[in-house]
């Protein structure tokens, strides 16, 4: 097989013609009638003795072209592809322009590339690293979420219902005279204030105390699920069998002594205090490397393969699926779950996927105009882990995984480092700044 011709057609799409003589058609022909001899049947010959002419003769002479055809495609094509100076990013397509034992074939290979990135002003990209200031507040609020973590329910029955109480109630609910299914309860537990009843129930339960047996009345909204109790007017008969409230602990050493491995409220405060700090730098450092990222992704403004952001997206839904397996759910089970056909799921990761395609052009392209490549000593140290997790030696990890992309890998983790180092810190306004971590993890 040789190359007859190269053509850029259009942007990142190359035609490549290549020829194959007649000798090597024949040489072709004759091992794909070789390979199917011992399956042809024709009267009058036994089984896999037929000639080659013979079945030419009855079944056409073009009969093995096809299996020649796809056997030289597959054997020679690579080979020629790989010498290109592009890189392709999906199989090509392939056409055969014309067959003949005459003059052999030629064929058009139409090829997808991958887009020449080259970045200016990637040095020196400016970001804000602002570590928000922990507060005595944030503290304050860790010892709150301790306290409430470790808050117990105390009944009353001293005073009324108010808002924020768990409440104990029988009910149920009347159209009129009629009791309707599913208004019935009890000894059901409420939280006032939790929003799940009926807008209005939970308000005429407040200063009631228990005991009482009075009427809520309540219209169903107009957009409730069951359209025939939706805008209708009902009143639930009910019943107030207790209330009970949230008792927090104090505050103090003897508190933090129960709760937590420190033995005073101060030691507990000044852990919870480094946490915090070591968590807003964190969000700080994140935020920065975002913003960094960001940035080179708008610096790519080449027309990109749509197949591309394709392939991205199967590497998304795949990684997606793989996640729901372990949690024990399938992906047909979530779109049912969330009204989504695969189309819609697809589409809802394609702003992702367009941005990590863009951030790896823009690394691979800082990779090669830094000449950022790895040694081997950094090949085998990065895969000493795999190979112990495994049982194997790193020799046998490299020939189990595609090496040209984990040293592209490699490369492109070079070239964030690279960035982030060259990259110029500035100051955000306060409002601006990373937030602290909610919460800092108390040690228990």
């Amino acid at each position: 097989m040789s190359l007859k011709s190269t053509t850029r057609t259009e942007v990142n799409t190359v035609e490549m013609v290549f020829e194959v003589g007649a000798e090597a058609f024949e040489a072709a022909v004759e091992k794909a009638f070789q390979k199917a001899r011992k399956n042809i049947s024709i009267p009058g010959f036994r089984k896999g003795k037929v000639t080659r002419k013979m079945a030419e003769m009855r079944l056409g002479e073009g009969v093995f072209y096809e299996d020649a055809l796809n056997e030289l495609i597959n054997t020679e094509l690579p080979p020629e592809l790989e010498k290109a100076d592009f890189e392709l990013v999906d199989r090509p397509s392939v056409d055969v322009e014309s067959v003949s034992k005459e003059d052999g074939a030629v064929f058009k290979v139409i090829c997808i590339t991958k887009p020449e990135v080259k970045l200016e002003n990637y040095k020196g990209i400016k970001a804000a690293k602002t570590v928000k200031e922990v507060t005595e507040a944030d503290v304050n609020s860790q010892v709150e979420m301790l306290r409430q973590r470790n808050a117990r329910l105390v009944s009353i029955d001293d005073r009324a219902a108010q808002m924020g109480d768990e409440v104990n109630i029988d009910f149920e609910g009347f159209f009129g005279d009629e009791a309707f299914e599913g208004g019935k309860g009890e000894s059901f537990p409420l939280r006032l204030g939790s929003g799940q009843f009926i807008p209005g129930f939970e308000d005429q339960i407040v200063g009631k105390s228990v005991g009482d047996e009075f009427d809520v009345v309540v219209t169903f909204p107009e957009n409730y699920q069951m359209e025939d109790y939706a805008g209708k007017e009902a009143t639930f008969k009910c019943k107030l069998n207790g209330i009970t409230v949230e008792e927090l602990p104090e505050a103090d050493d003897e508190f933090i002594q129960d709760a937590t491995e420190f033995e005073t409220l101060e030691a507990f405060k000044a852990d919870a205090k480094e946490k915090l700090e070591a968590s807003a730098v964190r969000e700080a450092e994140t935020a920065f490397d975002n913003a960094i990222m960001e940035t080179l992704i708008g610096m790519v403004d080449v027309p990109i393969p749509n197949v591309m952001f394709e392939h991205r997206i199967d590497g998304l839904v795949q990684n997606f699926e793989q996640m729901l397996e372990q949690q024990g759910m399938s992906l047909d089970l979530y779109l049912q779950y969330t009204g989504m056909d695969m189309t819609d799921f697809r589409e809802s990761n394609r702003d992702r996927a367009v941005s990590e395609v863009k951030l790896r052009l823009a690394l691979e392209s800082i990779a090669d105009q830094e000449k950022l490549d790895v040694t081997e000593e950094e090949v085998n140290e990065s895969l000493k882990g795999l190979a112990e997790a495994n049982n194997m030696t790193v020799d046998e990890v490299k020939r189990r995984i595609p090496m040209l992309d984990y040293l592209m890998d490699l490369r492109v983790g070079k070239a964030v480092d690279f960035v982030k180092e060259n990259a110029v810190i500035t100051e955000a306004p306060a409002e601006d700044a990373a937030p602290a971590a909610e919460e800092a993890p108390a040690e228990e």
